[in-house]
C-alpha cells in the first residue's frame, strides 16, 4: 500500500460522507463502525501477502503442469464492484518448476488490486514466463462481475472468460488444445 497524506481518519470520514450523501443514518447501530471496517477491508484486500517465488530444478520433467479451479477475487477498477471466479494456470517447464502453492499465490498477487480481468490474465502469464523461462505458459480466468450483474445491464449468472497463451501454448495448436481439453 502506497503511503500518502490521507490518514485513516480522513479516509473513514470520506466513507461517512458518502454514506451520509446516500441518506444513511450514521448513528444506526449497524453503521457506527462501518466507515472504519470499510477502510480496513480495502487496506487488507489490496495488500496481499508477499511470497517467495520458490522454484526447483525440473529434474528433466518437461510435460505440462496444470492447476485448475483456483479461486480468485478482485475489484473492478471502473466501479469498485467485486468480480470473482476461478483460474486455470499451466506451464511446460524448461529447467525450473515452481512450488505448487505459488501458482495460486501469483493469481492472488495480481487479482487483489483495483483491476480488470484481462490485465490479471496477462500479468499472471507474464510473471510466470519471466520467473520460470518455461517452454510456455497458459492462463484462463472465468469470472462473474458484479458491476454487470448488480447495475448496468443486470445480466445474472453471466461468466467472462479470458486467456493468455505464451510460447508453445500460443505457437503449437496441439499443445493449446491439450491444455484447453484438460481444463474443461
Amino acid at each position: 500500500m502506497k503511503k500518502n497524506k490521507i490518514t485513516q481518519k480522513k479516509a473513514e470520514q470520506s466513507v461517512s460522507n458518502l454514506l451520509e450523501y446516500l441518506g444513511e443514518d450514521l448513528q444506526r447501530d449497524g453503521l457506527i463502525e462501518t466507515p472504519k471496517r470499510y477502510v480496513n477491508f480495502f487496506k487488507q484486500f489490496l495488500s496481499p501477502p508477499e511470497f517467495n517465488c520458490t522454484t526447483f530444478e525440473s529434474e528433466g520433467y518437461d510435460e505440462m503442469i496444470i492447476q485448475t479451479n483456483i479461486p480468485f477475487h478482485s475489484l473492478c477498477e471502473h466501479h469498485i464492484a467485486p468480480f470473482f471466479g476461478i483460474g486455470a494456470i499451466a506451464y511446460i517447464p524448461n529447467k525450473k518448476i515452481i512450488g505448487l502453492s505459488k501458482l495460486a499465490r501469483t493469481l492472488d498477487q495480481f487479482s487483489r488490486r483495483l483491476q480488470n480481468q484481462e490485465r490479471i490474465t496477462i500479468q499472471v502469464a507474464e510473471f510466470l514466463q519471466n520467473e520460470l523461462d518455461p517452454q510456455g505458459v497458459a492462463v484462463v480466468l472465468k469470472a462473474k462481475h458484479m458491476c454487470m450483474e448488480m447495475r448496468g445491464v443486470k445480466k445474472h449468472d453471466t461468466w467472462t472468460t479470458t486467456s493468455k497463451m505464451i510460447g508453445v501454448f500460443k505457437d503449437n495448436e496441439i499443445t493449446r488444445n491439450e491444455f484447453l481439453s484438460l481444463i474443461k
